[in-house]
């Protein structure tokens, strides 16, 4: 089934794949639509006895068996809790599939619809689902899964891109600015010390489906062990007033379970630094798959790392007066 090709992704063909899914005993009825998903590659396949499934074929080299199982048995052991997480599906045994150079799995497919993050119920109702997956999430501590590292993370990632991706007319600006966010992270967090659990790691609307009154998370891929704030901060928008008030509906959901974590509001900014560069980073480092220049246009354009200056100038004030 291997052949040569430019991109490990390039292998992935209709009939190769269909072919990974069968002989993983889910048997397709040959159809099959591909889902939106960057790192990954996400399927829906037909099914000749049943609902269609979700089949995700992990990027090559990322995760180890040993990190996608462990990440699986969580999502599994979550799901016998009641907690509302898509797990995957189990088949001979295992949890996770292989074709050739490819790891993948299995999900049911699960509809809705993102979050409504200015209606309090929802809210309410999301801090009171993470509070319980954060009291399962201190039980069974990941032990081959990254840990966060938000200054090391920050570091790694704009050293990175001031020195090979930045455009040159902006690479003095963003290196200064960067050093100074780094300067005043460490300044903020050096007398600080949290208890890590195991966090979903890329809790956004666009990872929670709204059904049936309750939220139902999916991809845990980016899971790792991290302070509850990784799983609340990307659940806030808008000006700080707006922020402060979410947080306060999310902490009256969260504290149904257990104590909202208030003293953790000083890594919120930091967080979102880490994510901003880290996500210039991971585009750099993904350039060579050809998904991702004709969906990332503007990223090699000049005007683009101007307003990435702009906007890392913003948030190191914004550094100045946390929520």
């Amino acid at each position: 089934m291997k052949t040569e090709s430019s991109h490990p992704f390039d292998l992935l063909t209709p009939d190769y794949m269909l072919d990974a899914v069968d002989a993983a005993g889910f048997l397709s009825d040959g159809r099959l639509l591909q889902l939106n998903s960057f790192e990954n590659r996400v399927y829906q396949v037909g099914q000749e006895d049943g609902s269609p499934v979700i089949v995700k074929f992990y990027r090559p080299h990322r995760w180890s068996d040993e990190q996608i199982l462990e990440e699986h048995a969580f999502s599994l052991f979550l799901a016998d809790r009641d907690l509302p997480v898509v797990a995957p599906i189990e088949n001979h045994g295992t949890s996770l599939f292989h074709c050739d150079d490819f790891s993948f799995a299995v999900f049911r497919r699960a509809g809705g619809h993102a979050p409504e993050l200015a209606n309090d119920d929802h809210l309410e109702q999301l801090g009171r689902t993470l509070a319980r997956w954060h009291t399962c999430g201190s039980d069974r501590p990941y032990q081959t899964r990254p840990t966060l590292q938000i200054i090391d993370d920050i570091r790694t990632a704009s050293t990175f891109l001031t020195n090979d991706v930045v455009d040159l007319n902006y690479r003095g600006q963003y290196r200064d600015v960067t050093g100074q966010i780094l300067e005043k992270v460490e300044q903020q967090l050096a007398e600080h010390s949290f208890p890590l659990l195991n966090v979903h790691g890329d809790c956004h609307t666009g990872n929670i489906l709204w059904r049936d009154e309750r939220p139902h998370f999916v991809d845990l891929d980016d899971s790792l062990r991290a302070p509850a704030m990784q799983d609340i901060w990307m659940l806030l928008s808008g000006e700080h007033d707006e922020q402060q008030h979410q947080l306060r509906v999310l902490a009256r959901g969260y504290d149904t379970f257990l104590p909202f974590p208030w003293s953790q509001t000083v890594l919120i900014d930091p967080l979102r630094l880490r994510r901003i560069i880290n996500y210039d980073a991971w585009l750099a480092k993904r350039w060579d798959d050809p998904a991702f220049p004709p969906a990332f246009p503007w990223f090699e354009s000049m005007n683009y790392w101007g307003n990435q200056v702009t906007l890392l100038q913003q948030q190191l004030r914004s550094l100045q007066t946390p929520l």
